[in-house]
């Protein structure tokens, strides 16, 4: 779910073209549009923005507290997803310039409220960026048959370790090979599913037998699984492009979202159904990596395949989530950047490394604490906290939908449910900071204070306008916008969809070209 991952700032550098250095960087590509984004082009920016590998961590998560009926939590996260989603597509259509919720929420307030949801966004994130290294040590040590709490403490530190030395030197694939990863990513999931979908229609009855009893644990378990099934959605306020860069935003942007969305809800849906009708209840509960658990039993017959499957996805999820928290720390670390340059936060954040021109103390800070939050905290409080600071973002953003609406009534007026949706986004987000654990919710709130004195110290004199003007230019947008739709499951739509185009005679709708020379 991340949150502003592949966010790098655009400018000029004099040590060329580059995507690593936050001080003035200039684009690998350059990213344009011969045409408006229609339906199918916002869509895949929706899928593109949602899934990551939060599917090999959050994968029967639910179904370890409720069982089988996880599959209707999915759906009801889902539907939540979508209203707050839709709230967010109030607010570009609204504002016509690039937004996201702390731009939004102080068009209706003040910097400092703006500055809140800000912070609060930027530990959500923190929260996300450690997670990935506690999934990654649970399919590290189910591919090597258990690990102890010390060689545990060792690999989140390697992990951390490789994502922070690939963020300082400014490592990036790119071309072709980006393309590769990005199908090796794919793969494994795609073998799962339909080799999963066969199985259990060969083996029905062994499937039934899974699916009973279909609700197990207690009412109150519903509350948590919807809260740490909802982590998954999460992401889809990256997909608020401006609206004047779409063909119809007020009909375009809320069925993009609701088609995306949907598409995302039959991915997971499929995934954890083919988990659930392959691997029984008792092994599910305690499985850490329900894939690999799953690709085991549906290869048991053939031992060589129940041996190689299996590391397969363990590979695949490794690749995954050591990719989703590089993405995480680059868009953290630039956020951090950005505020630090703006004055909200230290300079210290904002310090370029010599050589590598990336601000490496930034990333040195932000990698040590996720780090030390993965020691500290299980996977379940990371997330959860992590859902609570996002809900309490979404409320402020839905909050200032309204407000939005009575500033600018002639757009409001074209809005269907222009009050209706705002209220049940508030609504919703209320109920999912409720159904956290009121010790995370204690946490969670001092760590929102604990930015208050951050503003107060720090609170710029003055705007610094190139660098909103590197984050908020429409060349730093749409490239950003592009790189979206080319993440994960938006990757074979996006294809799909080009070929489509091309059998219609219709123009892609982007225009991508490799970077110029320096000296050009």
């Amino acid at each position: 779910m991340p949150i502003y991952s592949g966010v790098p700032i655009i400018g000029r550098c004099n040590r060329g073209f580059c995507i690593s250095c936050p001080e003035l960087v200039v684009t690998m590509r350059k990213v344009d549009l011969r045409r408006k984004l229609n339906t199918f082009d916002v869509t895949s920016l929706v899928v593109g923005s949602i899934i990551g590998a939060d599917i090999y961590v959050a994968a029967a998560i639910g179904a370890r507290l409720v069982g089988p009926s996880s599959l209707l939590v999915w759906v009801a996260a889902g539907a939540i997803a979508i209203v707050i989603a839709l709230s967010f597509s109030h607010c570009a259509m609204l504002m016509p310039r690039v937004g996201g919720p702390y731009a939004y929420v102080r068009e209706v307030s003040d910097s400092f409220t703006g500055f809140t949801v800000g912070w609060a966004l930027f530990l959500a994130e923190w929260f996300s960026l450690a997670v990935f290294p506690v999934a990654f040590v649970q399919y590290s040590s189910s591919m090597v048959n258990g690990t102890g709490e010390t060689t545990s403490i060792a690999l989140k530190g390697g992990f951390i370790l490789i994502v922070f030395v690939t963020n300082l030197v400014g490592i990036k694939a790119a071309g072709k090979f980006n393309d590769v990863l990005t199908i090796s990513k794919l793969a494994p999931l795609l073998l799962l599913t339909v080799a999963g979908l066969t199985y259990i229609a060969f083996n029905a009855d062994h499937a039934v037998s899974n699916f009973t009893p279909f609700f197990t644990g207690k009412a109150t378990d519903i509350g948590q699984a919807l809260v740490l099934i909802f982590w998954a959605y999460a992401g889809f306020e990256l997909a608020t492009l401006p609206a004047n860069e779409i063909e119809r935003p007020e009909r375009t942007i809320p069925r993009a979202i609701v088609t995306g969305m949907i598409i995302v809800m039959i991915f997971y849906l499929v995934t954890n159904f083919v988990i659930l009708g392959t691997v029984d209840q008792s092994s599910l509960s305690s499985s850490q990596t329900p894939l690999m658990d799953a690709s085991s039993t549906m290869f048991v017959q053939y031992r060589s395949l129940s041996l190689a499957v299996p590391v397969i996805i363990g590979i695949g999820a490794i690749v995954s989530i050591l990719g989703a928290d590089e993405s995480g720390t680059i868009g953290t670390s630039r956020l951090a950047y950005a505020m630090s340059v703006d004055g909200l936060f230290p300079k210290l954040f904002s310090t370029i490394h010599p050589r590598y021109r990336t601000p490496y103390l930034g990333l040195a800070i932000i990698c040590l604490t996720a780090f030390i939050a993965s020691v500290l905290g299980a996977l379940t409080e990371l997330i959860s906290a992590s859902v609570f600071l996002l809900a309490f973002a979404y409320f402020s953003t839905a909050a200032a939908t309204i407000r939005l609406g009575k500033k600018y009534p002639e757009a409001a007026s074209k809005l269907r449910g222009r009050l209706v949706i705002p209220i049940a986004g508030m609504f919703f987000s209320v109920v999912l900071m409720a159904l956290v654990d009121f010790r995370l919710i204690l946490v969670s709130f001092a760590l929102i204070v604990a930015g208050l004195p951050v503003y107060v110290v720090f609170a710029p004199k003055k705007e610094v306008h190139e660098l909103r003007e590197a984050f908020l230019s429409r060349e730093a947008v749409l490239r950003r916008t592009y790189e979206q739709g080319e993440r994960f499951l938006a990757y074979p739509w996006r294809r799909v969809m080009w070929l489509v185009y091309r059998r219609r005679r219709m123009k892609r709708p982007w225009i991508v070209q490799g970077p110029a020379r320096p000296d050009k």
